[in-house]
């Protein structure tokens, strides 16, 4: 994807742009601080006397932008990394389509994917052309029970050329040494792929509305212009609708790009009430490599940030909160691809969330999740099935390793509430509270047994 030169930076939250600033129209948010807000018909019957949007919110995972075609190929080594040379290997792949076999719903569609096998209602908000990579999206997602809510007005499409209109596709290149090369044609340029949208369509602010999360990650800065984003994360915030952000790789290139991108990032990093990083990525986002601190940073300086997760890889996961920390150590499996983890993970966490599980539940089903999907080849339709997120937790296999978390929490055990999922629990006078695996899992799957009795996607019989 498109990255501009990194400056250096210790902090986002020394930058200037972050500073959200009230223009026109506003409302306060969750924690008093006054945002540009468009102005909606609202609601004034509630029983508690409070304000909202007049819409039942019968979604449960909404996912913006980020749709796309894999195209999934072995290749006998990855792209060349200047960008010229890569941009003419990927016209030499254009000039051969390969066969239909070879395609894979990619992106977010991940996420919806997982989502709606566990049992929770998604939907697909974004842009799909009118071509066989569009038409073979629509039906994929149509399978697993997912709508797509397209973004453009008609009037905005009249006059583009079809190449600005098409689906995206992105080709997922695989080395002899399992290695992957990514490139789409959102990579060869300095605009969002439909940075022609110009505004949200009221299809899409009602979507938004009727749903209890929207996701967005940072590859929605490759599609969508930054103010179309903002028009997004406004509309989630005024119809209180929770937003969840991954940054993922891209988040240190926005942070030094443009003023457009650096201040819809920063917004989205304020008002997400869930952020998902790897430790690498908190990392680079805060300046400090220890993913408690960096996490209690990006928690400190949010303005509705509630959990802030951090994937240690093999290792498990960290979520944190302003008063916890809590830790769960990965499940042993073999892994045969990692593409589509992190999406299906937030598809887990977003469960957790919804039905209020206890942290270390959320974390434990998130990590199981991940877990299963790793075990597969591709993302997409080869995301984890619900029969092998509970074998995975039957089985109860964990990664355990003692020294790796004590050298973690070290400092943070005399002043936070901390919780670490174990296999065996031994009562002591330890500060950390360890919670049995088997009463995790004991409770997680009849919740989600019953949720899923709605679903009748094929991928679940």
């Amino acid at each position: 994807m498109h990255h501009h030169a990194i400056k250096p930076c210790s902090s986002i939250f020394q930058n200037p742009n972050f500073i959200i600033r009230p223009l026109g129209c506003s409302i306060l948010n969750c924690r008093g601080i006054e945002i540009p807000l468009p102005k909606l018909r609202r609601n004034n019957n509630n029983n508690n006397g409070s304000t909202s949007i007049a819409a039942v919110k019968d979604v449960d995972i909404a996912t913006l932008g980020n749709l796309c075609v894999d195209i999934v190929l072995n290749v006998p080594q990855l792209p060349p990394k200047p960008l010229e040379q890569r941009k003419a290997y990927m016209e030499q792949l254009f000039k051969s389509p390969p066969d239909k076999r070879y395609w894979e719903a990619g992106g977010n569609c991940n996420v919806a994917i997982a989502a709606s096998r566990l049992g929770l209602h998604s939907i697909s908000i974004g842009h799909v052309g009118d071509e066989i990579y569009g038409r073979f999206l629509v039906d994929v997602l149509s399978d697993e029970g997912i709508s797509i809510v397209g973004m453009n007005e008609q009037s905005e499409a009249l006059n583009l050329s079809s190449s600005d209109n098409e689906t995206l596709l992105c080709w997922v290149l695989v080395d002899p040494l399992q290695r992957h090369g990514f490139c789409s044609r959102a990579d060869f340029s300095a605009d969002p792929a439909f940075s022609w949208m110009s505004r949200l369509s009221t299809e899409v602010k009602m979507a938004i509305r009727k749903s209890k999360i929207l996701f967005c990650n940072g590859y929605d800065f490759d599609e969508l212009s930054p103010s179309l984003l903002e028009s997004a994360i406004e509309c989630a915030v005024e119809s209180g609708t929770s937003i969840f952000f991954d940054p993922g790789p891209r988040g240190k290139s926005l942070i030094a790009g443009t003023p457009e991108e650096q201040r819809a990032i920063g917004k989205l990093l304020m008002m997400s009430e869930v952020l998902l990083l790897t430790s690498e990525e908190a990392a680079s986002l805060t300046g400090m490599n220890d993913p408690i601190l960096a996490g209690q940073e990006l928690l400190n300086n949010g303005v509705c940030s509630k959990w802030v997760i951090v994937k240690m890889g093999p290792k498990g996961s960290i979520l944190i909160t302003k008063s916890s920390i809590t830790c769960a150590p990965a499940f042993k499996v073999n892994i045969i691809d990692t593409v589509g983890c992190g999406d299906s993970f937030v598809a887990a966490v977003a469960f957790g969330f919804i039905y209020d599980l206890p942290l270390s539940y959320t974390l434990t089903l998130a990590n199981a999740v991940g877990a299963a999907t790793a075990t597969g080849c591709g993302a997409g339709r080869n995301v984890a099935s619900l029969g092998k997120v509970l074998e995975l937790l039957k089985e109860s296999n964990l990664n355990e390793d003692d020294k790796f978390w004590d050298e973690v929490l070290n400092d943070n055990v005399d002043s936070q509430d901390i919780t670490v999922l174990s296999k065996f629990v031994v009562n002591g006078n330890s500060q950390v509270n360890r919670v049995s695996l088997k009463k995790v899992v004991s409770e997680v799957l009849p919740k989600l047994e019953f949720a899923t009795k709605k679903v009748v996607a094929p991928s679940n019989r």
